[in-house]
């Protein structure tokens, strides 16, 4: 990917499947606008949590450049969103919080760090924080050519 402002950012969408279906339909039609600059590669799937589903996610979020985390009413509760955070920690891949609902009381994942905010979902927020959680986590990676190399002593 060369430039944020022509690449589309491929997104693993990361939702509980049982309380928040609707949350995903939304976000697809937002993705699905002329222009918005992103797509949704992969989302989280309503299914077990088993050896599988971890090679599944992980394989999936590792497809992608990074990944949305949308909160609503349950989301506290969904060991399927706190596992699928670990992976995008284990995999590298930024990630940020988007506040699902305005008319309830939206909540963080296990797992969350107490300094990640919840972001508002409104079309300008949503492409800015794209965006910009994607710039800030490149900006963090080292070039191979400038890492320090290890020395090997016995």
């Amino acid at each position: 990917m060369s430039s944020l402002a022509i690449d589309t950012i491929r997104i693993f969408l990361c939702f509980d499947p049982v309380h928040d279906d609707d949350l995903k339909g939304r976000l697809l039609e937002e993705a699905a606008k002329a222009c918005s600059g992103f797509e949704i590669l992969a989302c989280s799937e309503a299914a077990e949590m088993t050896e599988a589903w971890t090679a599944r996610a992980r394989r999936r979020i590792g497809a992608s450049d990074e990944v949305i985390v949308l909160c609503g009413e349950h989301t506290q509760d969904s060991r399927q969103i706190a596992a699928e955070i670990g992976i995008a920690r284990e995999e590298q891949k930024p990630y940020f919080l988007l506040w699902g609902r305005r008319e309830v009381m939206c909540t963080k994942p296990i797992g969350a760090r107490p300094s990640e905010g919840m972001y508002s979902w409104t079309t300008k927020i949503l492409r800015d924080q794209i965006a910009t959680t994607l710039r800030v986590a490149r900006a963090l990676e080292v070039p191979e050519r400038l890492k320090r190399q290890r020395s090997h002593t016995a």
